[in-house]
């Protein structure tokens, strides 16, 4: 006996621990729009996009600064090889090491580095708001989906509790069919309006599920995740919009940033007219170099070369033909402890040059023209751009301020509709009860009433994220 209760406890508690585990977490907004901001792949690019811009950026900037480039090689040789020291041909295998450096300053290039610095700057900042922009459109579907949630959940309340008030007719109605004081028909009747409203609520709770998963996919999470959303504290009790349309309008140029990215893409494709047009100009340059070598055939064993050179006493050979001798110029060896070793000819023969070079274009293939009247037609291209976000934007707008009346006048009808029905509901639900009315008039005022207060929530959340969203485009944040 003790055993089996131990058993029946112990299953008690995991049910418990398991039906916890399962409870759905409740999601405010502010939760949703941050999951949402943190998993949505459009704003991961948005991101990668402005760290690129800063990329380019750092290269322009990094064009006003000299170039300057080391290198080297090392080679071993074999065979007949040329004596850098002598310039003559030796038959003997030999390594050398050549070393390096080149600088390059740019004095001028038609302003083609500052025009194309100012235009990267305004990419960045363009970029920015691209990125900006993203994450409000973002952030307005998420309220749009949550608001639908909490409107669906309105609705699916308002179902269930017109199928617990048509139950408890339905078990009025067969205790009077029961007395006799009902004929049959009237129970039939009412057991099909409950079957009626069981559809009902079985679409309103289909439509809360869907919208459910349609906000776990704005926020990129696996659409059997238990969720449900806090229902917060709103009232639509200011009915009353204090701007018009153009007023909110003239406010919104100045703050959206779909509006200042498009004005911010305008400058620099100015400013890349202006560093296309530089191409023109003549290019000075100032340019510096040095460089030495070493080779192993240079160096002589126990001896330094002094830098001089003599006559040979001994001919090289004798031209084929005539059999005159040829004599040529050896150098001059002094002996010393060390040989000519690699730190001695890399200082010996380092050389170096400083020299300014002058570019003239004159004909490049109308490469240049091209470029310009390409410049052009981005610029122009981004003035179409800048009218199309302000068309788009006062549209977006005036919709959402006409919808927003309208919801508020609904908003108020409804009201007094709900009221008005609410007391014809219960007049009706007393004089059905003594048998003044039949089962039909008394059905459809529920069906009224419950129609009526669908209207209100609608009419009611509509108005809310309509004001919501004209407040957005003042700058304000969307928060209930």
């Amino acid at each position: 006996m003790i055993r089996t209760i131990t058993l029946v406890v112990i299953f008690s508690l995991a049910t418990v621990t398991a039906s916890h585990a399962q409870e759905p977490k409740s999601w405010t907004l502010k939760e949703c729009i941050d999951v949402a901001l943190e998993n949505n792949l459009r704003i991961k690019r948005s991101f990668y996009n402005v760290e690129t811009f800063k990329a380019n950026l750092l290269q322009s900037k990094a064009g006003f600064l000299p170039t300057l480039n080391a290198g080297g090689s090392y080679n071993q040789n074999y065979g007949r090889a040329l004596n850098p020291v002598t310039n003559l041909f030796v038959n003997r295998d030999n390594n050398t090491i050549n070393v390096q450096g080149i600088a390059s300053w740019n004095l001028f290039n038609g302003l083609r580095v500052q025009n194309s610095f100012r235009a990267g700057q305004r990419d960045v900042v363009a970029a920015e708001k691209d990125l900006e922009k993203a994450k409000n459109d973002l952030i307005l579907n998420v309220v749009t989906l949550y608001t639908n949630v909490i409107f669906n959940q309105e609705l699916f309340h308002n179902a269930r509790l017109q199928l617990s008030s048509s139950q408890q007719q339905l078990e009025r109605i067969q205790k009077q069919v029961a007395a006799g004081s009902l004929p049959l028909a009237s129970q039939l009747n009412q057991e099909a309006q409950v079957a009626t409203n069981e559809v009902n609520l079985i679409n309103q709770e289909n439509t809360l599920n869907l919208s459910l998963l349609q906000l776990k996919q704005a926020m990129q999470i696996p659409g059997n995740t238990p969720m449900q959303v806090v229902v917060p504290e709103i009232e639509a009790e200011d009915l009353v919009l204090s701007q018009t349309a153009e007023d909110i309008y003239q406010l919104s140029l100045g703050i959206m940033p779909e509006i200042l990215s498009a004005r911010l893409k305008l400058e620099s494709a100015e400013y890349g007219l202006k560093a296309a047009r530089g191409n023109y100009y003549p290019r000075l340059n100032l340019n510096a170099s040095a460089q030495s070598n070493y080779a192993s055939v240079s160096d002589v064993p126990r001896s330094q070369l002094d830098g001089t050179f003599s006559l040979s006493n001994n001919p090289f050979g004798e031209v084929q033909g005539t059999g005159q001798q040829v004599f040529g110029y050896v150098p001059n060896t002094i002996q010393v402890a060390e040989g000519y070793g690699r730190r001695e000819q890399l200082e010996d023969n380092l050389f170096k040059s400083v020299g300014v070079q002058l570019n003239i274009p004159i004909l490049n293939g109308l490469a240049t023209r091209a470029n310009v009247q390409r410049s052009k037609i981005n610029k122009s291209l981004a003035e179409v751009a800048i009218q199309e976000n302000e068309n788009a934007l006062r549209q977006s707008i005036e919709t959402a301020y006409n919808d927003a009346v309208a919801a508020s006048k609904s908003y108020t009808s409804s009201l007094k509709q709900v009221k008005a029905q609410e007391e014809a509901y219960r007049i009706n639900k007393q004089r059905y009860e003594i048998g003044a009315i039949n089962f039909v008039e008394y059905q459809v005022s529920e069906n009224d009433l419950f129609r009526s207060r669908s209207d209100l929530t609608r009419a009611k959340y509509s108005f809310i994220f309509r004001k919501k969203v004209l407040d957005f485009y003042q700058g304000k944040p969307i928060e209930f």
